[in-house]
């Protein structure tokens, strides 16, 4: 009987549905991967066989064949290396079948069964999401994926984890969004000399966030002092950066309706390409959040380098600083 798994394939940046077929059959032992793999996916095969010997796991004396499916597809990157020995060990009924065909794969192994984190989390974890799919990626990839709010993440640091995951010995919690990424500060509040009092007050306000109101004569240190203080603020969590967001973007929208193109007026109403605002570094640590029209292109919707957008297509970047 064939198990299966899923994973990705990219052409360009678009992350497309790979099926991962395994059947182990009597005949002749090999070990074959078919379906127009690279020489990278091609040697899977060999730290598949020793990431299992590393688990106790020994392959039976039976041939083994892998397709990926579509066949006509290129396969390319070690990141097919997970499915392929999620595929295998349901085909050998180490883990649930039902379960591994419910799952988008991607991650490289070592040799002693430790996942290598790989590019491509986020699209993959879009294609998962899309599809109705958990996805399982390297520990160092769960935070990336997990942005796409949709989709379930899960994040082992090893084949054996996995393993034991899928087994219910030990349940890996959900990934979580990573952090908001801290700005850096022009204005640094350590530059301050004297002020003590005020400085105490700025300090207690930033950490139980209460409200503060500075007042005293012109020149006394006010504006220098509030302009320093988002230094000592901790950083924005992702639900934090939404609520801010929500409470600009109103006036954004009034700004894009003076632009004068008439389809721009309605973009909240478009699907918004990140599920929360993030701060880019390359918008000047400002916060960004991104819509795309109908005709915006899936493949093309989290990235900032778009290459050709299908005809008709308008994107609409809002982005906002915290002061």
């Amino acid at each position: 009987m064939v198990a299966i798994a899923y994973t990705v394939a990219f052409e360009g940046i678009e992350a497309r549905l790979v099926e991962v077929q395994c059947a182990v059959t009597p005949g002749v032992p090999a070990f074959s991967i078919v379906g127009l793999p690279d020489k990278a996916v091609s040697e899977a095969r060999e730290r598949v066989r020793a990431a299992l010997t590393a688990m106790a796991i020994a392959l039976p004396s039976k041939r083994i064949t892998v397709n990926l499916s579509p066949a006509d597809l290129p396969k390319e990157g070690s990141h097919f290396d997970l499915p392929i020995a999620l595929a295998l060990l349901a085909a050998l009924d180490i883990i649930p079948r039902d379960e591994a065909a419910q799952v988008v794969a991607l991650g490289e192994l070592s040799l002693d069964g430790t996942l290598v984190p790989v590019v491509g989390a986020l699209p993959a974890a879009m294609t998962a999401a899309s599809e109705g799919r958990m996805l399982v990626c390297p520990a160092a990839c769960g935070a990336e994926a997990a942005w796409v709010g949709a989709a379930n993440v899960i994040a082992p640091r090893s084949l054996a984890a996995m393993v034991r995951h899928f087994t219910g010995q030990t349940v890996i919690a959900p990934s979580v969004p990573g952090e908001a990424q801290t700005a850096k500060h022009s204005r640094d509040f350590a530059e301050v000399k004297g002020q003590e009092r005020a400085k105490r007050a700025l300090e207690i306000a930033a950490a139980g966030r209460h409200h503060l109101l500075l007042v005293g004569a012109p020149g006394s240190g006010k504006s220098m002092l509030a302009a320093r203080i988002a230094g000592i603020l901790p950083p924005l969590s992702p639900a934090e950066a939404r609520a801010v967001y929500d409470c600009l973007k109103g006036e954004m929208k009034a700004a894009y309706a003076k632009s004068g193109l008439r389809q721009i007026k309605g973009y909240t109403n478009w699907l918004a390409v990140n599920n929360a605002p993030y701060q880019s570094g390359t918008h000047g640590s400002r916060y960004v959040n991104n819509y795309a029209d109908t005709h915006g292109d899936y493949r093309y919707k989290r990235f900032e380098k778009s290459g050709n957008m299908p005809l008709g297509s308008v994107l609409a970047k809002d982005s906002f600083v915290v002061r």
